[in-house]
């Protein structure tokens, strides 16, 4: 809760600082000395617009300055710590706005944006005010602040609606996003069968198109092939049928140097080394001799083979330039193209499945978007029937308060067991507003239309009191009982008294039956040197509490019947 605000340089007010308490804080003070100043200072501190205007003259800025007491956990301290601000046990907000009109943040000792004071206001304090425009001047806010009221039944019939809305909805967008390819899905199917169907038929088998290219290169030069292998093997071992002048066999000169060296290598152990290798080159050309005789025996062309060779090639060379650079890609494309294939054929099952999940899901959800209206319903009669006793203590007992809620009906909606079709959303199918009549007679209508300025604060006044369950720490009201006086004033100060005990309170107020009820009082003084006026801030207990209120009542602090109320009062709203 806020402990702290310092406020320099704004309106009137010179230099102050509010120290609050738990509980109720009241701010008092004369006609003009700044009591709304206060206000416009926190509404700065939580991210509201600037204006240059409320710098006050001769100051060179205004600047606002906050120190909330706020829990680790706390959403507000949760989210300052993602901006990169220092939390420890309290937060540091502070504002300020040039005299040029320029506005710079700081939350936790970090330079922030205006938004991020926003943010961390919507969790720590809300402010009503005659001019504020409040939550409900947003249609949205009203459903939150009834659900907020209807507590835990309201709360687990939302959830089991919520949990079905969103199975429903990623149900069928992930339908919709199928059936919209549809068409696409089964052309590309066909597409894939036939190329699947294609290279099925072909049947190519891994490293086949370079074992096809080296066989037709051999069948197609097989006789060149054939003779050039037989004159080499004629060569190295010689003709079966010599011919007179054909030159010597290698396997025959070989002899004949193993002959001229035979007699001689016991001579010399070096021309025995040679001896030795041209024995081993007479072996060698025997053996290369043998092998091209089986070369030679083995290239005989089985008539036709070049044919089914070069058809074949065609074939694989198809598939070549459709599917891949090689086989071994072609049989890669053809493994990913299956499972593409099996995944699109399974498509239709997945619509299928889908369709009947989105048939399952959606009676489930109307169902429990009927329950959740009838709890809204339930509470919102009691929530209408609880701020109307409210507001007869406010001063408003002319006031009746409607709390409706309904359902938009559309040709293509959500349909209800009731057969009406209506406009579904993520926190169910309802409408909710919170309508005033504030007179007898009078049509009931938005809250937000209905009610003057007092009347408005008075309204949320008594919505807070009734709906408080602790989310906000601190509640500021200002000029809540304008219009109110005499015994009504009491029954606004108890009130506001009623909601201290939830939350923290600070109420900007002229009246001394509220501010009789406060556990601190502020007074906002001003002074006058005759040339300009400003204004600080004190707090006061005692006997300057007791004059404070004495001048509300009476219009004079010295005024011992004044005084006496004062006292009479205090003892009627003690304890």
């Amino acid at each position: 809760m806020l402990r702290e605000i310092r406020i320099r340089g704004l309106g009137v007010i010179d230099d102050a600082v509010l120290e609050l308490s738990d509980g109720l804080n009241v701010v008092t003070g004369e006609t003009g000395a700044g009591k709304t100043m206060v206000v416009s200072g926190l509404g700065l501190l939580l991210g509201e617009r600037s204006d240059a205007g409320r710098v006050r003259a001769g100051a060179d800025q205004a600047l606002v300055e906050g120190v909330v007491e706020v829990a680790p956990d706390h959403p507000a301290a949760v989210r300052a710590l993602e901006a990169g601000a220092d939390v420890e046990d309290v937060l540091i907000m502070s504002r300020s706005v040039s005299a040029a009109g320029r506005s710079r943040a700081h939350v936790g000792g970090r330079t922030a944006p205006v938004g991020l004071l926003a943010e961390l206001g919507q969790h720590l304090v809300a402010v009503h005010g005659q001019a504020d425009q409040w939550r409900l001047q947003r249609p949205e806010q009203h459903r939150i602040v009834l659900d907020r009221f209807g507590g835990e039944p309201v709360a687990v019939a939302t959830k089991e609606y919520a949990d079905l809305y969103d199975a429903l909805e990623r149900a069928e967008s992930e339908l919709a996003t199928l059936t919209a390819a549809h068409r696409e899905r089964v052309q590309r199917l066909d597409s894939l069968t036939a190329s699947l169907e294609e290279i099925e038929r072909v049947d190519p088998q891994s490293g086949e198109d370079e074992s096809l290219a080296a066989e037709a290169e051999r069948l197609t030069h097989a006789d060149a092939l054939r003779a050039g292998a037989g004159e080499a093997h004629t060569a190295l071992v010689g003709d079966e049928d010599p011919v007179e002048g054909s030159a010597p066999a290698v396997l025959d000169l070989v002899s004949a140097a193993r002959t001229a060296l035979g007699s001689l290598t016991e001579h010399d152990s070096r021309l025995e080394e040679l001896d030795a290798r041209v024995r081993e080159l007479g072996v060698l050309a025997a053996d290369l001799g043998g092998d091209l005789a089986s070369y030679v025996a083995d290239i005989d062309v089985e008539p036709g083979r070049l044919d089914e060779v070069n058809d074949r090639r065609a074939a694989v060379t198809t598939l070549l330039r459709k599917y891949g650079d090689s086989v071994d890609e072609v049989l890669a494309w053809s493994q990913a193209a299956a499972l593409e294939a099996a995944d699109l054929a399974g498509t239709d099952d997945r619509i299928s499945a889908l369709q009947q999940q989105v048939d399952d899901l959606t009676p489930r959800l109307a169902a429990a978007a009927s329950a959740l209206s009838e709890c809204r319903a339930s509470a919102a009669r009691t929530l209408g029937e609880r701020v109307g006793e409210e507001l007869a203590h406010l001063a408003m007992g002319s006031a009746r308060v409607e709390v409706v809620v309904r359902q938009h009906e559309v040709d293509d909606g959500l349909r209800l067991p009731d057969g009406r079709t209506v406009r579904r959303a993520v926190h169910g199918v309802d409408e909710v507003e919170i309508l005033l009549a504030a007179n007898k007679g009078a049509t009931p209508r938005t809250v937000a239309k209905a009610a003057s300025g007092g009347e408005l604060s008075r309204v949320m006044l008594a919505l807070e009191v009734v709906t408080a369950s602790g989310d906000l720490p601190t509640f500021v009201f200002d000029e809540v009982d304008a219009g109110v006086g005499g015994a009504a004033a009491l029954d606004v100060g108890a009130r506001l008294k009623a909601l201290a005990e939830q939350a923290q309170v600070i109420v900007v107020t002229h009246l001394a039956q509220v501010a009789a009820y406060a556990d601190r009082h502020l007074v906002v003084h001003k002074q006058d040197d005759g040339q300009i006026t400003s204004s600080g801030v004190a707090a006061v207990s005692g006997a300057e509490r007791e004059a404070e209120l004495a001048r509300m009542l009476g219009g004079v602090s010295d005024s011992k019947a004044a005084l006496q109320h004062a006292r009479e009062l205090l003892r009627s709203t003690a304890g």
